[in-house]
């Protein structure tokens, strides 16, 4: 759904119309969590309020949380999915700390999520599913509806379940598939309470349930049923606006990141005039790449599901040396077993996108929630001297961006490249200002065309180099006059014969790795206002968010602070030295033990502190504001 940025599709007429006179509070920002079961229907509830919002105009961030199994136990913690979605009248940067509304579907969603609420928040109740069985299954002892442990809470108690029986019981639908339709009621209520338009989420549940016109309109009656309610009942007595965000002029639409990840690779198909294959394995949380891929064949792309993670990076890197743009995507475990074939990459020098969209580690570690540890994996996590180029994404929409520019590294300098998402970023959303085209990069290539051994011999030698670039020619196989021989065995330098001599190994290596050291990479800017910080914090990935409105907080305090992000890390920006080595202070937030501190450390013999967090969740900009203060103040101090 895309609005322009002025926000004109909020002026569109709703297909519910208001009568009840209710006080309306206007606000600037709200931070919803709708919680239930995993099977009813939190993320596509979210995902419609977020669409909801996206066409108001207000700039947004969300953030989905669900459970690793695919039904989990009903009624119980480990089985609660939630989707968060923070939307504003102004640019906002995370999902949001702490809900100001939490809808909670039964006890255990309420108790997952209660302490997340703050005092004062409002709290929405499907009190049909607070029956014994349920309060025991989370160990209440007492119905938290009836002591007085919501006390500090505004609670509204709706029978969701029974009420959305009640406005299906002409449909002819059973009792249980009218009860599924009750996340359409919650979603139905909180649009009336946010004065959301409903028309594009009435067209939605037509459109997808196309081939069940019957579940459609019970989907659609039960959403109508929930505005309905909130337009007639006396429970809520206020409803809540939120102005459209004044955002740069242009066209947007919501995004999450990984279907902006699928965006850039089919850009940069485009701008490289080179057909693309993404060759991969199905992982949480890299397969919606290639689900929305392989919708784009008219692009000129093309998907393979690989029998396994090695299949399929071999297939996208057979295809890069067919003269395709070669894809792969997958999370951390399918990086290691896709190291052999980066390692043949890089011996053969072509080039090659490897997207890992990081998750919980090790092994399978926690495959629904985010974590940033696979960054020594990417750096290191290969046979001999392997270097290869490293790009992170810091939103979901950077991801089609970064995606143009690993093409870019890629194309330019014959290499893998490694680009490194995490769940935050692949899942959530916000909206994205859709690019001219006119304004993308130029991709294309060259490929060799005529004999270029240097000694006349009429000879094409594979590992001849751009002297700038140090890239070998790309050679399309079967081109007359330009047999060569590329492999994972060790080349002669330029000819590319199969060579064992301690030398020529020596160069070749030094060689590969002066290459990746000699990528343009922009220079790291830093967002330091006043000019006068001591602090400076340093992010990479998608801390981006926690880590600016923390400093937007710790700023409107007095304190000044400095803020940078790295997109490239390796070869990481130019200047980076001279930045760190300018502030009195560094503290790098990750959300593992402090890898890239580490190698900050190592490399630029600089003294790190890092704030390390590895729950599986992101930081709290609420959390990095007490951490950046409390650093501030040791400093001035001293």
């Amino acid at each position: 759904m895309s609005t322009s940025a002025n926000g004109s599709a909020a002026a569109g007429t709703e297909a519910l119309s208001a009568s009840r006179p209710t006080e309306v509070n206007r606000l600037e920002r709200v931070v919803i969590r709708f919680a239930g079961d995993s099977g009813d229907g939190m993320q596509l509830t979210g995902d419609r309020f977020t669409s909801e919002a996206a066409a108001f105009g207000n700039d947004l961030a969300t953030l989905p949380n669900f459970p690793a199994e695919i039904r989990a136990p009903q009624g119980t913690i480990p089985g609660v999915s939630s989707f968060q979605v923070h939307f504003a009248d102004y640019d906002i940067l995370t999902p949001g700390d702490r809900p100001d509304v939490l809808v909670a579907m039964n006890p255990a969603a309420l108790k997952a999520n209660i302490a997340d609420v703050p005092k004062g928040g409002t709290i929405i109740v499907n009190t049909d599913e607070f029956g014994k069985r349920n309060l025991a299954k989370v160990d209440y002892e007492s119905n938290p509806l009836e002591d007085d442990s919501l006390s500090a809470f505004e609670v509204h108690e709706v029978a969701m379940s029974t009420l959305t029986q009640g406005a299906l019981a002409d449909t002819g639908l059973g009792k249980k598939d009218a009860e599924r339709c009750k996340n359409m009621f919650a979603l139905g209520l909180l649009s009336w309470m946010y004065h959301r338009p409903t028309e594009g989420t009435e067209a939605f549940l037509r459109e997808k349930f196309a081939k069940k016109p019957d579940v459609a309109e019970a989907n659609v009656l039960a959403f109508r049923a929930g505005w309905y309610y909130g337009e007639t009942t006396e429970a809520f007595g206020t409803t809540f606006e939120i102005a459209p965000a004044k955002l740069p002029s242009g066209t947007y639409r919501q995004i999450t990141g990984n279907t902006a990840l699928a965006y850039g690779i089919v850009a940069a198909g485009q701008q490289s005039k080179l057909p693309v294959l993404l060759g991969t394995y199905p992982i949480t949380p890299a397969s919606d790449v290639l689900h929305e891929l392989s919708k784009h064949k008219n692009f000129g792309i093309t998907t393979f599901q690989a029998e396994d993670e090695i299949a399929g990076i071999g297939a996208a890197l057979g295809a890069a040396y067919g003269g395709a743009l070669g894809v792969t995507s997958t999370s951390g475990p399918g990086i290691a077993l896709k190291a052999e074939t980066i390692g043949l990459g890089v011996m053969t020098e072509l080039p090659l996108v490897v997207i890992d969209v990081q998750r919980g580690g090790p092994s399978t570690g926690l495959p629904t929630k985010t974590e940033q540890a696979d960054l020594l994996q990417a750096y290191f996590g290969r046979n001999g001297e392997c270097p290869v180029p490293i790009v992170a994404p810091s939103t979901p929409a950077d991801c089609f961006d970064i995606a143009l520019e690993a093409t870019r590294i890629a194309l330019a300098y014959r290499t893998p490249v490694l680009l490194l998402s995490d769940g935050a970023v692949a899942n959530g959303s916000e909206p994205w200002l859709i690019p001219d085209v006119s304004t993308l990069p130029d991709l294309s290539v060259e490929f060799a065309t005529e004999p270029n051994a240097p000694d006349g011999s009429g000879e094409h030698w594979p590992y001849q180099r751009d002297p700038e670039t140090l890239a070998r020619e790309w050679a399309l196989p079967g081109t007359a006059g330009l047999q060569h021989r590329i492999g994972g065995l060790e080349k002669a330098e330029g000819k590319g014969n199969i060579s064992y001599d301690p030398d020529n190994h020596d160069k070749m290596v030094r060689l590969r790795q002066a290459k990746v050291d000699g990528i343009e990479v922009p220079d790291l800017e830093v967002d330091d206002p006043n000019g006068n910080a001591r602090v400076l914090v340093l992010g990479w990935g998608s801390t981006y968010g926690p880590i600016g409105a923390a400093a937007r907080r710790v700023r409107a305090k007095g304190m000044p602070i400095a803020q940078a992000h790295l997109r490239h890390l390796n070869p990481l920006p130019a200047n980076l030295g001279e930045v760190l080595t300018s502030y009195d202070h560094v503290v790098v937030p990750e959300m593992n033990l402090g890898q890239l501190s580490m190698l900050l450390r190592a490399k630029y013999l600089t003294d790190i502190q890092s704030y390390n967090k590895v729950a599986g969740l992101p930081f709290k900009a609420e959390e990095l504001e007490g951490v950046f203060t409390d650093i501030i103040r040791e400093v001035t101090a001293v």
